[in-house]
């Protein structure tokens, strides 16, 4: 907002950010594909001329400027069933004994990685993703753990964020405390919706007694955070169940809540063509959800984060944003915003210093590669001025939803108006319709502009357009 500069940074930390404001007609007109920005440049500008080198000169090149905290991504692949939804790196099988095979291998790549980064800063920060990543049995969990803890040096249960993301339907309460004892202090919860009929359609039937069941546990065993993941737009969705499973979201209480709008790109995803196009709901109700979502939630008391996410004020993550700390990588909004991510497992990808890596895609690749005593990275990039520019610019906007001038012209080599000045005279024509403002001093979104962030960012991707046959981005609302 103009005016900012005068804001003493101890008055700003207690600003809260106005809620989003719902305009269904400019939603409607200026919704289009574009991508979530987990990363700039986006991960479909990897390529293979990226290799294990290059990899190591990021970390030798952190390691003499003194290295920063570490961020650990350890990516299970596997699940069990298939919800049809889903659009995850994933490998769905019954047959457990695949995943001694690959713990094995991913504990040699952990060992690999740990002595890269031996003699550095300690983990501040570690997330377990997948597919499912409690299809792990309990003592493979704790033998993972253990070799996690023993090659890495860990920051205290009181300062760290260690989080895991759990399938209700695949673990007991008993395992949730197992998890608490083992390590983990943050749990994210796959919801998605709670109506019987939505979850037939989606092959993903999960009793709301049971979900609540395990925030209960997850409670009880002194986990710090606990997250919801729903999603709107699925089959079978009507405004009538969306609400009724919001209620029931709300009575649970949990700590942040993730809203995301499903991306229906059955050419892309198989478990897609599944669902049937008849029992989609149209664009208008799901605008309709997503305005019930924002509206719901804020009269609760949850503070809009961005993009899709909610916590309450209190929560890390609103107290980062307040703070201008908060930061967006691939697991979505983070806290830690100065720490390099190092990611282990089949197709996880890192962010080392100025580059991006991403581990191979199929299982087959990735014990290839670590059998040849090699990183199991087959792609990636290193990024250029351009690239930094822009990404610090998009990060800024995407958590923030506002951009200094001078911040920017302070930190890299550049006039911002001159440099820019195809994407102001765009970000004007934005303004017009209520989205951003924008003097020589500031950039900033407004109420209604957030709910169009993406939309916003885009105007700085330099990258957009130029792939051949087009981006494959899911649409920004």
């Amino acid at each position: 907002m103009p005016g900012h500069a005068e804001i003493p940074p101890a008055v700003r930390s207690a600003i809260v950010f106005p809620a989003a404001r719902f305009d269904g007609a400019l939603l409607a007109r200026l919704g289009k594909s574009g991508p979530r920005y987990t990363s700039y440049p986006t991960a479909d500008r990897f390529g293979a001329d990226f290799g294990p080198g290059d990899y190591l000169a990021a970390v030798a090149a952190r390691r003499q400027r003194g290295g920063r905290p570490l961020s650990l991504y350890v990516h299970i692949p596997f699940c069990d069933t298939v919800c049809y939804y889903c659009a995850c790196n994933k490998i769905v099988t019954r047959k457990h004994e695949r995943a001694a095979t690959y713990l094995d291998y991913l504990k040699r790549e952990i060992t690999m990685q740990s002595q890269l980064f031996a003699g550095m800063n300690e983990v501040e920060q570690l997330h377990f993703g997948g597919g499912t990543p409690t299809f792990l049995l309990d003592a493979e969990m704790d033998d993972l753990m253990a070799h996690l803890q023993a090659s890495f040096r860990f920051a205290p249960d009181a300062l760290g964020e260690y989080g895991i993301e759990v399938d209700p339907r695949t673990v007991s309460p008993e395992r949730v405390h197992s998890l608490r004892q083992q390590g983990f202090n943050r749990i994210s919860l796959g919801v998605q919706d709670f109506d019987p009929d939505v979850q037939r359609a989606v092959n993903r039937v999960q009793p709301e007694a049971e979900t609540v069941a395990i925030i209960d546990a997850a409670r009880a065993a002194d986990f710090r955070s606990v997250s919801i993941d729903l999603i709107y737009g699925l089959p079978k969705q009507t405004l009538v169940s969306m609400a009724q499973t919001l209620d029931k979201v709300i009575q649970a209480s949990p700590d942040r809540i993730s809203v995301y709008h499903y991306a229906h790109m059955p050419h892309l995803f198989k478990p897609q063509r599944r669902i049937l196009e008849a029992d989609m709901p149209s664009a208008d109700t799901k605008l309709g959800m997503l305005q019930l979502c924002i509206e719901r939630l804020g009269a609760a008391g949850y503070v809009y984060i961005g993009m899709d996410h909610f916590a309450k004020p209190g929560d890390d993550l609103a107290v980062a944003q307040r703070q201008g700390r908060l930061h967006r990588n691939f697991q979505g909004y983070s806290t830690h915003a100065d720490a390099d991510l190092v990611a282990c497992g089949v197709s996880s990808i890192g962010a080392v210093g100025a580059t991006y890596s991403q581990n191979a895609k199929t299982l087959e690749d990735y014990y290839a590669l670590i059998d040849a005593g090699a990183l199991p990275l087959q792609r990636g990039i290193r990024l250029g001025m351009d690239d930094l520019l822009r990404r610090a610019i998009i990060q800024k906007l995407m958590c923030q939803f506002e951009l200094s001038v001078a911040a920017i012209e302070q930190a890299f080599p550049i006039v911002f108006a001159d440099y820019f000045a195809a994407e102001l005279a765009a970000l004007r024509e934005m303004q017009a319709d209520g989205l951003v403002q924008v003097d020589d001093a500031w950039i900033s979104v407004t109420p209604k502009g957030r709910l169009l962030i993406r939309n916003l960012c885009m105007v700085f991707d330099r990258y957009l357009g130029q792939q051949a046959g087009g981006p494959r981005f899911s649409r920004t609302i």
